[in-house]
């Protein structure tokens, strides 16, 4: 079986705005994702092409978001390009850096040709569009990736949450799932408490439930089928959960 790291095949994403911009975006790598050996079942087949439309339909959303949130603050860094880089290169291999350079390339050159006001209108229904067939964990995923690059060159720009606060908004999320994911991998107890999305001033049993509701939202079992790249990102995340929760439990004394 021959297979490419990201390909045409979308899954449930397929059709509507994200169809469209993957079919620009991806040129010649728009094609079938991959291809069965001879005497391979039908029902393995079908598993496979099940995994394989959920995951490209995850990765590409998250190289068009990306691509937009890059360009927030009017710039391209190289530490946000590169961070996308070292995501690729470790999950994917060397090939897959020039080809995802060559895809944001496109959606850059995509948003210039569109214009702004298109641009912006097209992410929101590519939004509504992963709301309606991503379940919240993989949504929550993806603003997790994209709150890193948003922290990448060690600063956060405003108009960088600005628009991470639209697009969880679009996704139909909260906005403060933004101020909680920005927040993690913070080291002082205020970091912790916004992390936990709750005051200082909480009870011990508000803090204790904030934490158990995001423990199994944010649990890395939830985007198990995306495959271990991204459980392993959201391992990392969860261990940063857990050390805010230490925190506040060591200053409370629970």
């Amino acid at each position: 079986m021959r297979v490419k790291w990201i390909g045409g095949f979308l899954g449930l994403l397929s059709g509507g705005p994200i169809g469209a911009l993957a079919g620009y975006a991806l040129g010649a790598l728009f094609d079938s994702f991959f291809q069965s050996g001879e005497g391979e079942p039908t029902s393995d087949k079908q598993a496979k092409a099940s995994y394989v439309g959920e995951r490209n339909g995850f990765l590409f959303s998250l190289l068009l978001l990306s691509a937009h949130v890059i360009q927030a603050d009017g710039k391209v860094m190289h530490s946000e390009m590169e961070l996308v880089r070292k995501f690729l290169r470790g999950s994917f291999g060397a090939s897959a850096v020039e080809q995802g350079d060559d895809i944001l390339r496109r959606l850059f050159e995509k948003r210039k040709s569109m214009g702004e006001s298109e641009w912006n209108r097209q992410i929101q229904l590519c939004c509504q569009q992963m709301r309606g067939v991503m379940p919240e964990e993989q949504l929550l995923q993806l603003l997790s990736y994209l709150c890193e690059i948003a922290k990448a060159d060690g600063k956060i720009d405003p108009k960088e949450v600005e628009e991470l606060h639209r697009i969880a908004i679009f996704m139909g999320l909260a906005a403060a799932v933004i101020d909680q994911l920005l927040n993690l991998g913070g080291t002082t107890l205020e970091d912790a408490y916004k992390v936990l999305g709750v005051s200082p001033d909480a009870s011990d049993e508000e803090v204790k439930k904030a934490y158990r509701r995001l423990a199994l939202q944010y649990h890395p079992d939830k985007v198990a089928s995306l495959g271990d790249d991204v459980k392993a990102a959201a391992e990392k995340k969860f261990k940063e959960l857990g050390a805010a929760k230490d925190r506040i439990w060591q200053a409370r004394g629970l």
